[in-house]
């Protein structure tokens, strides 16, 4: 539920961004200016749910009996989002593990 509402927060605020004319403008030297469709509102919510986002992955490796930690392995380059996915997609353990009780029971 946390990345249903994430989603729709980030597209209103990218919404918003181009409602009240506040998406960023920048100059690329030889192509001329570049208008991105984000702006002040989504950078101001991305920033806001950075720690929360990290602590419901952590969550999530818990829930399938690993560290928080191995939430970092999507920093490996090229390599690291295939077993991110993997773990943020497997079934979670059913009844109590070592990092507390199951929560769908």
């Amino acid at each position: 539920m946390f990345f249903l509402f994430n989603m729709i927060f980030a597209a209103l605020s990218a919404v918003l961004d181009n409602l009240f004319g506040t998406t960023l403008k920048f100059n690329i030297p030889g192509q001329g200016e570049m208008l991105l469709p984000y702006g002040y509102f989504y950078f101001t919510y991305t920033v806001t749910v950075l720690i929360p986002g990290i602590a419901v992955g952590a969550r999530r490796f818990h829930d399938i009996g690993k560290s928080g930690w191995w939430y970092f392995v999507i920093f490996i380059p090229c390599l690291g989002i295939f077993p991110f996915i993997y773990f943020m997609v497997k079934a979670g353990h059913a009844g109590e593990n070592q990092y507390g009780p199951d929560p769908k029971a």
